[in-house]
């Protein structure tokens, strides 16, 4: 009976369930029909900033048309949307006010290149049929966990957006992802927490460069079988690189660069055959270079530099016949270059450059017949330069400078037609230039340089059109200068200073239109200064605006008294021209004189008075872009009024000359008879500043424009700085105002680079000697400017460069009370003072006390347990994150630019690089218990 009743009503129960069923289907298939899709693509595109015209297909009008849309593709059995691409159609949006739920069928999604910012929403979890996600290049800042839910995803690329945090290790859950790139993100990971991620088996292009990961090297990749692709540069990856890397046999690249690696390479590396590309430069990876490399017989591009790889290049890298790129620089490989590199028949780029190579170099090299670019600069090479060098015909860029190489300059080497740059400086190399050089009729850049060259300058030199930089100083060369230098059009640089050259100047020269420097000084030049270079050289650039040193005619005697004596016989219009010629001619033979034979002060000043020459330099302005004069300035300033006058120092007043034309210059008045113990000394001082910063082109260095002299007085005149000098903001109101840490920084960072410029790019290098707050003047965005360099010396490899103690106390080496030899150290440890000095809202002079007293290398127990947080300047508010990591950078750098013992002292290049690198070191532990000990282990 029961079941009697359950059978007559089981037809009516089975018709409700169906009913309810597809009920319940109802919302589902209209929440993803086309046209709520197309209603919801148009709500999106609302949010845009800017909709791009070539979106107008996406309208309300158009809702039937969908599939027809630009960047849609639809399913064509459901008329759904299976897959939008708006890559590169430069929209400004976010995804929060994108719908998913519509499009929960989706299989391709990319936004790549556009301007998305903000999260990308969780709700992007519910597209589980995604095989492509494509979010690169965007500025997307946060990605959820949810994106490990998206197991059908093969190609996934976050690459260049604002991503930080953690990478989440849900990501391992992808196990089907092939492409998984990360790269030139903020991805943040300190702690070694990859083991909580799972091996990709079908993984092949892995990319984490461009983060900020400090680990070990990632367990989960050595499970990754199926790599081909592995890029993990520019991150703080430290220990050992696994042994286990060979296992992957399928990997093509490997880049590994910058980051801190160490250890030694693993042979292991040498299973891979098919690896095409292997990076792990700027590590500091040990050990000799595995001789198994040379089983990788696939690679075409390889690059070990700035290790500290050690031993000899082996000879089985000559196995490497695909190669094409070997960089091995800055390590500290020795032995000799071996002869197997002949081997390597198609390489074009071979750099080898700051190493301890000795030995010949190998006349093999002469096989590598497609070589465009050989460096074997700064090694220990001896012998001669092989004559095979002939037969690498597509050479464009050829260094050998910076070694021990004898003998003469092969003339074959005119057979390679396509040189560029030729660098053969710093050698013992003798006998002539041969003239077959003529035949590099592509030659851009010439140097020969500190050599034992002898005999005449081979005229077919003028037949180097495209030459723009010609360097023959410190040779023996004699005969004349010939006239076929003045062929030479491009020449922007000629030094044939300090040779043994004679007779008169070619007037050809006046054909070097482009010329910026032209030195000749020490030679044994005679007869008058021909008025026809005067005129086109000077004419229209001025002296100093080629850049011409007050050094160009020191040493030729001759030349400058001919060129003085014959002005009277010259008409007016080269008068205006010359008597600036005769002028610096008169000043610099004068100074090479007092440098010469010490005269005395008195004699000194009597002769410059009595010349009556520095009246003639009443608009001597060296830049060309100026256009005022210095009549103009005097009255400006109503004939050096006091109330003009914006500063004093030991070397001169400062004035503000508001000009009509609206600009604004600062002039130093330097005068001559303020003392009569001192004005040789301001004579030099001022012979200096022009020297130096006639040569100076540098965005944190002070522009020069000109200079004269009147009434006993030197003028220079630069360029004003409304901000003043960096003393004045960092004790005035500013201070706290306007000079926060970021700013600080800033200043430091471009004080640094200034002083690094001075002492690595200038030749000879440039010491300063009085860099204090007082010196470093600021931009309106307090961009830093080194200035007055009334002190500044040149350090000259020949001279032993001992001097009277110049500088300002508190900021000067304590070495230069005992040994008075100036030192580009003697800078470093200024810079220390200053950049303290910045950070801490005062001068640092307890804490350069106790520096001056320990016996040991730390600091006194007292100063090494006090809180960095507690040193800084207190009118601020302690920095935090990033600029909580600058400013420690910063303090270390300072601390150990103060060390007592010079040598111990950083160089300033590697002060500069260190506060321009990309990636700021991780603080040992937080900041507001950071100790000066621990700074000084940083």
């Amino acid at each position: 009976m029961e079941g009697g009743v359950f059978s007559a009503h089981k037809p009516t129960y089975l018709l409700l369930l169906l009913h309810i069923f597809l009920l319940a289907l109802l919302p589902f298939k209209a929440i993803s029909s086309p046209k709520t899709q197309a209603e919801a693509l148009v709500n999106w595109k609302n949010t845009f900033a800017s909709a791009p015209p070539s979106l107008s297909s996406w309208s309300l009008t158009n809702l039937n048309n969908l599939c027809n849309w630009t960047a849609i593709v639809c399913d064509h059995s459901s008329k759904q949307v299976s897959q939008i691409d708006l890559s590169n159609f430069n929209i400004s949006a976010t995804l929060t006010r994108f719908n998913f739920t519509p499009f929960l069928n989706l299989t391709q999604f990319n936004l790549n290149g556009n301007n998305f910012t903000g999260p990308i929403p969780s709700a992007i979890g519910k597209l589980s049929k995604l095989t492509t996600l494509d979010l690169g290049d965007n500025s997307f800042h946060e990605i959820p966990v949810e994106i490990g839910k998206l197991t059908e995803l093969k190609y996934l690329s976050f690459y260049g957006n604002s991503l930080s945090g953690t990478i989440p290790y849900q990501l391992s859950n992808l196990q089907k992802v092939q492409f998984l790139i990360l790269g030139r993100n903020n991805f943040f990971l300190e702690t070694p927490v990859w083991y909580q991620f799972s091996g990709m088996p079908s993984l092949t292009y892995l990319d984490l460069s461009g983060n900020h990961l400090y680990s070990e090297f990632p367990e989960f990749i050595s499970e990754c079988r199926n790599l081909t692709f592995l890029d993990l540069g520019n991150n703080f990856f430290s220990g050992p690189i696994p042994e286990d890397i060979g296992l992957i046999s399928g990997l093509q690249l490997i880049d590994l660069a910058s980051n801190s690696l160490e250890g030694p390479i693993p042979s292991s590396i040498g299973q891979l055959r098919e690896l095409k590309y292997l990076d792990l430069r700027e590590n500091s990876l040990n050990s000799s270079i595995p001789s198994e490399l040379g089983l990788c017989t696939s690679l075409t591009y390889l690059d070990l530099t700035s290790n500290h790889l050690e031993g000899p290049i082996p000879s089985s890298i000559g196995q490497l016949r695909e190669l094409k790129y070997l960089d091995l620089r800055k390590n500290y490989l020795n032995s000799s270059i071996p002869s197997e590199l002949g081997l390597c028949t198609s390489l074009t780029y071979l750099d080898l450059t700051s190493n301890h190579l000795e030995g010949k170099i190998p006349p093999s090299i002469g096989q590598l017949k497609e070589l465009q670019h050989l460096d074997l600069h700064l090694n220990s090479l001896v012998s001669s330069i092989p004559s095979e060098l002939r037969l690498c015909t597509s050479l464009t860029y050829l260094d050998l400078a910076h070694n021990h190489l004898e003998g003469k300059i092969p003339p074959s080497i005119g057979q390679l037609r396509e040189l560029q740059h030729l660098d053969l400086h710093m050698n013992s190399l003798d006998s002539s230039i041969p003239s077959e050089l003529g035949f590099c009729t592509n030659l851009t850049y010439l140097k020969l340089s500190s050599n034992h060259l002898e005999g005449k300058i081979p005229s077919s030199i003028g037949q180097l059109r495209e030459l723009q930089n010609l360097d023959l100083q410190m040779n023996s060369l004699n005969s004349s200068i010939p006239s076929e230098l003045g062929f030479c059009f491009s020449l922007t640089y000629l030094d044939l200073s300090r040779n043994q050259l004679s007779g008169s100047i070619p007037l050809t020269l006046s054909n070097l239109s482009h010329i910026q420097r032209l030195d000749l000084s020490n030679n044994n030049l005679n007869g008058s200064f021909p008025t026809e270079i005067a005129f086109p050289l000077l004419g229209n650039f001025y002296l100093f605006n080629n850049n011409f040193t007050c050094n160009t005619f020191v040493g030729n005697s001759d030349l400058c008294r001919d060129a003085r004596n014959s002005k009277k016989n010259n008409n007016k219009v080269i008068i205006g021209v010359l008597v600036p010629v005769w002028g610096l001619s008169v000043v610099a033979t004068t100074i090479a004189l007092i440098r010469m034979f010490h005269k005395k002060t008195k004699r000194a000043v009597k002769k410059i008075n009595s010349a009556q020459n520095f009246e003639n330099f009443e608009s001597m302005i060296l830049q060309e872009e100026v256009k005022f004069t210095f009549g103009e300035v005097v009255k400006a300033i109503d004939d050096f009024h006091e109330k003009y006058c914006i500063g004093k120092g030991g070397f001169g007043r400062v004035y503000k000359a508001e000009l009509l034309s609206g600009q604004i210059v600062a002039v130093k008045r330097l005068n001559m008879s303020d003392s009569i113990d001192i004005p040789a000394i301001n004579l030099q001082s001022f012979e200096n500043e022009i020297r130096t910063l006639t040569n100076l082109r540098h965005r944190n260095i002070i522009q020069l424009y000109g200079f004269c002299s009147r009434r006993e007085c030197i003028f220079l005149l630069y360029e004003y700085l409304e901000r003043g000098s960096l003393g004045k903001a960092l004790y005035g109101v500013e201070g706290v105002t306007e000079l926060g840490w970021a700013t600080r920084v800033k200043v430091v960072k471009g004080l640094a680079h200034a002083l690094s410029y001075l002492h690595h790019d200038c030749s000879p290098p440039i010491v300063h000697r009085d860099v204090t707050v007082n010196n470093v003047l600021l931009e309106s965005d307090f961009e830093a400017r080194l200035s007055d360099f009334g002190t500044a010396r040149l350090i000259s490899a020949n001279s032993s460069n001992w001097t009277h103690i110049v500088g300002s106390f508190g900021y000067m080496a304590p070495e230069l009370a005992l040994t008075m030899r100036v030192t580009d150290k003697c800078d470093v440890y200024s810079f220390g003072v200053v950049a303290l000095e910045v950070m801490m809202g005062r001068h640092p002079g307890d804490l350069l006390e106790s520096q001056l007293s320990e016996s040991s290398k730390s600091m006194k127990e007292d100063n090494a347990e006090l809180l960095l947080k507690d040193l800084l300047d207190q009118r601020l508010e302690a920095p935090s994150n990033e600029l909580a990591k600058a400013v420690v950078l910063v303090m270390s750098l300072a601390l150990a630019c103060i060390r007592t013992r010079p040598g111990s002292r950083p160089t300033m290049l590697y002060v500069a690089q260190k506060l321009s690198a990309q990636r700021l070191p991780s603080l040992p532990e937080p900041f507001g218990m950071l100790t000066i000990n621990k700074l000084v282990g940083i």
